[in-house]
C-alpha cells in the first residue's frame, strides 16, 4: 500500500501560530489602550502596570521552581494576565494590592488548576473580582481627568442613577474617570481590529456580547429619567469595561467555547448577565462578573454544541 493513514489522539487541529506568538499579538493589541492609560493617568498608572506584570511573572516562575514543573514563563501568558489585570485597576490603588492580585491570578486561578489550558476562569478577571470583594474602597476609587489628586465617580455611576453623563464624546475618547485601560474606546478598538486581522479572534463572541447587551438595555432600560434612549445605550456601551472585556477577556481561548454555535450562545449569556448586573444590580459595573459566570457555563455550552461525528446520530 502506497498510502498509509496515521491514527493519532486528539487534538487534530493544527496551527502555525504558537502560544507565545498568540500572546505576543495580544500584548501588541493592548499597547494602544496601555499607552493611552499611562498618558491619561500619569506615571502612577505605569507603576501599577509594571508591578502587576512583575508579580505575575515572578509568581509563575517561583511556582514552577517550587513544584518542579517545566518553566512556562516563556509562553508570555503570565505577562498577558498581568497586563490585563493592571488595565482593570485604578491608577490610584495602593501598590501592594496589584501584587496580591498578581499572585492570586497566577497561583490560585491558573497554576493550581494545572497551568495554561487548565484554568476554568480568566485569571485576570478572577483576580479582579477577588480584589473587588477584598478591597472594595481602593478598587472603586478613581482619579479625575484631567488628572489631579482627587477621586471621582465613573460615568456609569450617573447612568445607574437613571441620568446621562454630560459628555458622550469624552467617554469614547477616554477623557473620563475609570480603570487604566477601560476608558479609551478607540484605543481598544484599534487593538481589537489588529487581533481580528491576525486571525487571533473573530467577531462571534464580542459581537454577540455587545449586541445582546445593547438590545437588553433598549428593552429594560426603563429607569432612564432624563435624556434620550439612544444616547443612554451609546454611553452604556462606551462606559466601564465592556469593550475591553468583550474583545480581550471574553475571547480567552481557554475559558471560552471553541464551537461556532457555542461562541454565539456564550456571547448572548455574557450580554444578558451584564445587562442584569448593570440595570438591576447594586453596582454600576458588572462586566467581570458576567464573563466569569459565563466561563463556568462553557463546559455545559460545549456539551450541547459540539458537532456530531460524520455518520453518527443522523437520520436513518
Amino acid at each position: 500500500m502506497n498510502e498509509l493513514y496515521n491514527v493519532t489522539s486528539s487534538p487534530h487541529v493544527r496551527s502555525k501560530m504558537s502560544t507565545n506568538k498568540v500572546m505576543l499579538c495580544v500584548i501588541i493589541a493592548l499597547l494602544p489602550a496601555t499607552i493611552f492609560g499611562i498618558f491619561n493617568f500619569g506615571p502612577r498608572a505605569l507603576a501599577v502596570i509594571v508591578i502587576t506584570i512583575a508579580s505575575c511573572l515572578v509568581s509563575e516562575y517561583l511556582f514552577n521552581v517550587i513544584t518542579h514543573r517545566k518553566q512556562s514563563v516563556g509562553d508570555l501568558s503570565c505577562i498577558v494576565t498581568g497586563l490585563l489585570l493592571a488595565l482593570n485597576l485604578s491608577s490610584t490603588i495602593p501598590l501592594w494590592i496589584p501584587v496580591i492580585g498578581g499572585v492570586f491570578a497566577i497561583v490560585v486561578v491558573k497554576m493550581v488548576f494545572g497551568g495554561l489550558g487548565q484554568n476554568f476562569m480568566n485569571p485576570a478577571l478572577g483576580a479582579r473580582c477577588f480584589l473587588l470583594l477584598s478591597f472594595t474602597g481602593p478598587m472603586t476609587s478613581f482619579a479625575t481627568v484631567p488628572l489631579d489628586t482627587t477621586t471621582s465617580a465613573t460615568p456609569l455611576s450617573y447612568l445607574s442613577d437613571g441620568g446621562l453623563y454630560s459628555n458622550t464624546m469624552a467617554m469614547f475618547t477616554g477623557r473620563i474617570s475609570g480603570t487604566i485601560g477601560e476608558t479609551c474606546v478607540w484605543a481598544i478598538l484599534i487593538g481589537a481590529i489588529f487581533l481580528i486581522a491576525m486571525g487571533i479572534i473573530d467577531l462571534r463572541i464580542p459581537g454577540t456580547y455587545i449586541i445582546t447587551f445593547a438590545i437588553f438595555i433598549i428593552l429594560f432600560g426603563g429607569h432612564l429619567t432624563s435624556g434620550d434612549l439612544v444616547t443612554f445605550v451609546v454611553q452604556e456601551l462606551c462606559g466601564g469595561g465592556l469593550m475591553l472585556g468583550a474583545f480581550f477577556m471574553a475571547t480567552d481561548y481557554v475559558t471560552s467555547p471553541i464551537t461556532p454555535k457555542g461562541k454565539i450562545i456564550y456571547g448572548i449569556i455574557c450580554g444578558c448577565l451584564l445587562g442584569i448586573f448593570r440595570l438591576f444590580g447594586a453596582s454600576a459595573e458588572g462586566c467581570s462578573y458576567s464573563i466569569i459566570f459565563a466561563n463556568m457555563l462553557v463546559p455545559l455550552i460545549e456539551r450541547f454544541t459540539v458537532p456530531k461525528p460524520f455518520g453518527k446520530g443522523g437520520e436513518k
